[in-house]
Order: C-alpha cells, then structure tokens, then sequence
C-alpha cells in the first residue's frame, strides 16, 4: 500500500459522515484590511445604517407603551402603525396590488374555560392526569355516556379493522397509540418493519367518519406531553386564519392517563388485555365495553383576530421579476400580569434592523443606485406563536415563490451570550449552505471583505438539539426550496423575560451585524446570476 492510500484512506475515515452542514467558526484575519472606502457604493450605503438610528427605533418598539408587541394585541398593532409609518416616511412603494403596507392575517384564539372529566365521582384534571388541546377539539360543552368502548388501535384498514361489525356512532372510544405488532416486531397492516400511516391524526379522522363523539387515547407519558406541547395546553393556543366556520375533521379528543384509563377499565381488566394480545398475536381485532358512567367538559373561549404583516417593496431594474425577502418578526409575548415583556432582542432588534436596511436601500435607490433584483422587507407577527405570520405570507405570497431568490432573516442581533462575552464582534450564522452553496460563500465573502465578524455556525449543524434552523420565520422558505440565511445572537439570561429591555442592547454590535447584512443583500440583489440552490429540503 504506497503512501498515498493511506494519506487518502486516513482522510476518508476522518470525515463525520453525520457533519452535512458547516459548524464550525470562521474568524477574521485580524492583518486583514477592509474596504471602507465610500467611492464603493455598497460601503457609502451601508453606513447608513447606524446605531444611533438604531437606538431610536428600538426605544419606540421596546417600550412599556407597545406593552410586549403580542400578536392580537393593541400594542402589536401599535408596532404595526408604526413600521408602516416608517415606510412611509422613507416614500417606500407597497407590495404589487397593495393599497396600504399592511397584509392582514386572521388569527384563532382559543382557551378552554372548562375542561374536566368525571369517571362515576371521580373528578380528573387537566394537565395532571388528561390533556385536551383546544385548538383540536370543538368545544362540545358536555361530552356524556353510561359506558366507554375499548377499540383496541382505532384502527380501520382492510388488512385489519377495529371497527370491523361495530356501530360506533355517539359513542365513546379508548384506544392506544400505534398499531398491532407481530413477535417479530413487525407491523400486521404493513407486514414489515415499516410501520403504517396509521398515525394518531388518521386514527382521529377515522372516528370522526364513524361518527364517534370522543375518542381517549392511553398516554403513558403525561407529564413528558405536557412539556414538550405547553405553549399550546396552557393558555391560549393560536391558529391561522378563521377556525369558528370551520367544521373539524377529526374526533374530539383527549390524551389520558393509565390511571384514568385503569378506573375507566375497572374489573375487565383480563378482557382488556386479551383483546390486545389478541390483536397484536392473530392481528384481530376485539373490542370491550366497558360499563362506566363517564362525562367531560369541554367548554372553551374561542376569538377571531386580525394581526398584520407589514410589507415594504424596493423595485429593482433588469432583475425585478426576481425578489428577495428580508425578514424579522416584530411580536413578542406581550404582558403577564402587570409585566411587560419588552422583547428588545427578541425581537426588537431584527425588526430595527430591518427598518435600517430598508432606510439604506431606499436611500440607494433614490441616489439612482437601486438593486437590479427587487427587495421586499417583510415583517411579520405571530412568530412566537408558531411562525404563523411568515406561514400566512408563504401560503399566500405577494410575489410568486418561484420567484423568490433567497430569504435573509434576522432573528435576536443586539446581545452577545456567554461564549464571546469577550468578543461581541460576531453573529451566529444558520441555514446558509443547506440550499446554497452560492448563499454561504457571498455571506463569508462580503464578511471577509466588509465585516470582519466572527461567523460562528454551531448552530447550524443538524445534530445541534437546540434545533434553531427550524424555529424563526426563515424556515417556512426554505421549506418551500427557497435559499434561507438565519443571524442569531444566541440566548441569554434575559431571552423570553421580563429584563429582555432596551438598555441591555449593544447597539454597536447591531449595527456591524446590520452592516454586514446590508452588504450581503447588496450582491444577492445585483450579482449577474441568480444563486444556485444545490441543496436538499428537509
């Protein structure tokens, strides 16, 4: 073997095939001189961009007044007027068929008022020993029978049916999760290891079909449900658009406990468990009627608001059919008793940064020196309740997604975390080589030329658990095959509180980020080729 091969095959085990995407860091070259000439167009512009400029924008945005910017609030629409207002200000053109820079996104509220469930006088609640999601379920007020069928999986295929010689209309079902198994581990409906669409979704609809009134799912893990889906169990949960008209496709619905579901069982026990190892040993099916009173509330509060994303356009010349979007969100968490979650890096400082980018771009444009592609700033709400303002603008684009080059979102730029408290001259970069190498290589390019940052793309590996690349408003592109760069100034002691103000913001920082930003776009926006997307959609 000549030494070649071992030099090439010890390369080649050395390579962490898991590693799909950068990250690792990329620091400056501290010899390294940058262009600050202003006779280059992109420096004269992008020093319009300031901190002081910055400083006034947040001071409004952040502020006690807006009370938390919360999607469907006063002080969210006060954010809203407010943006639009800027626009305005800066002569800024609507979006295509726009009369005013607001795209209106309907918003369902709901939260229950009451939701108990009562086996005989046993009172069971919720969070503790059942969850019911309210945006899932219709809110049927009383749910009641004198007994519960047990129907194995809920299952209704032809290679196995629970429902098969049932008449389950009004009724009350409990089934369990997943689907019969032989002793091999294989799935009866499948007949490999590959198991079903049989999904908890699909077993819902099902039931709706057969008219079944409620269905009891036996979860194991409460507690570990409860966790991993607070936001949406405790207080109101969020959905797009208007849910009241609407008539459900699935069952009403409820995870229980195994304590429920063993007082729900009583002393049929023995027919409970051979009818499932039935099941899972014959791949039959066998159901049991259990003869226990049962009753649940399911009483809730359910309002229609309208939140808005504000759009502001920058035309381009030989390119204009060709759109980048520039992205923030500008909501937060509003108020919790009499705090007020101010949000000033999350994300008071993205939407500041776009207001300052579209200033720059604006004024670049009115010097006769606009981009050849066109630039829409788009900001959105309802981030934090779910992405859901960039979802509505995906689904219903102003501009044809396939004609959308790229999505620059700025996402928390105004603090420094605990890893470069030493160095706030950085930003973490995410999603940058996941559908263009073109995207990564113009965003290291323009920083080793203008920016001198630290680019630090920890995040962006797909083994990071914090999982971020899926998390703010670019993903709803790149889902869709649309390039996405994410900068993110990683958490802090203050992210989600009530101390997340103004006066922790390092504006300095922010302003170099917003920079570098500003002349990423500016050769997204004026480079001869549209970048290439060489990359997968996951």
């Amino acid at each position: 073997m000549t030494k070649q091969v071992i030099i090439l095959l010890f390369i080649i085990l050395s390579i962490d095939v898991n590693a799909q995407y950068i990250s690792g860091v990329t620091v400056p070259n501290a010899n390294a001189k940058l262009v600050v000439d202003e006779s280059d167009l992109s420096v004269k512009f992008a020093n319009t961009i300031t901190a002081e400029d910055m400083l006034k924008h947040l001071s409004v945005l952040a502020s006690d007044e807006y009370e938390g910017r919360e999607t469907g609030t006063p002080g969210n629409a006060k954010a809203a007027t407010y943006i639009s207002k800027f626009f305005s200000t800066l002569k800024m053109a609507k979006a295509k068929e726009m009369t005013s820079y607001a795209q209106q996104v309907a918003f369902t509220f709901s939260k229950w008022e009451d939701v108990d469930i009562f086996i005989d006088s046993t009172r069971y609640k919720h969070l503790w020993d059942f969850l019911a999601f309210p945006n899932m379920n219709s809110g049927a007020n009383v749910i009641q029978s004198d007994n519960v069928v047990y129907l194995g999986f809920g299952i209704d295929d032809p290679k196995y049916s629970d429902y098969k010689g049932n008449k389950l209309a009004g009724k009350i079902i409990m089934i369990n999760k997943g689907e019969p198994l032989k002793k091999d581990s294989t799935s009866w409906i499948t007949g490999t290891s590959q198991m079903s669409e049989w999904t908890t979704e699909k077993k819902l609809e099902i039931a709706k079909k057969h008219g079944v009134k409620m269905v009891l799912i036996i979860e194991e893990d409460i507690k570990g449900m409860l966790a991993k889906h607070r936001r949406k169990l405790i207080g109101f949960s969020v959905e797009l658009g208007d849910k009241t008209k609407e008539e459900r496709t699935s069952a009403n619905h409820a995870y229980i406990s195994s304590t429920i579901a063993k007082d729900i069982i009583g002393k049929k026990g023995k027919k409970v468990i051979k009818s499932r190892k039935r099941s899972n040993k014959k791949g039959k099916a066998c159901d049991v009627k259990l003869k226990k009173p049962f009753m649940m509330n399911l009483s809730k509060e359910e309002n229609v608001l309208l939140g808005q994303n504000i759009l502001g356009f920058v035309e381009g010349t030989d390119k204009k059919d060709e759109i980048v979007v520039v992205s923030a969100h500008y909501d937060h968490l509003g108020k919790r008793g009499d705090d007020v979650y101010n949000g000033a890096d999350d994300n008071g400082s993205g939407t500041t940064t776009v207001l300052e980018l579209a200033k720059a771009f604006t004024l670049a444009k009115s010097a006769g020196h606009g981009p050849r592609r066109s630039i829409l700033f788009l900001l959105v709400t309802g981030e934090e309740k779910g992405l859901l303002g960039s979802e509505y603008y995906a689904a219903n684009p102003i501009y044809d997604l396939k004609n959308t080059v790229v999505d620059i979102n700025i996402d928390m730029v105004g603090r420094v975390d605990e890893k470069y408290t030493d160095n706030p001259n950085y930003i973490y970069v995410i999603g940058s080589d996941r559908l263009s190498t073109d995207l990564h290589k113009i965003n290291e390019d323009m920083n080793t030329k203008y920016g001198g940052l630290t680019l630090d793309y920890t995040y962006n590996s797909e083994s990071d658990p914090n999982r971020y690349y899926y998390r703010s408003d670019h993903y709803n592109f790149a889902k869709n095959g649309i390039p996405a760069i994410f900068f993110f100034n990683g958490v802090h002691a203050d992210y989600h509180k009530a101390s997340d103000t103004v006066d922790k913001i390092n504006f300095k920082k922010m302003q170099n980020v917003g920079r570098l930003i500003f002349h990423t776009i500016w050769e997204l926006s004026n480079r001869n080729n549209r970048i290439v997307v060489d990359g997968i959609i996951k």
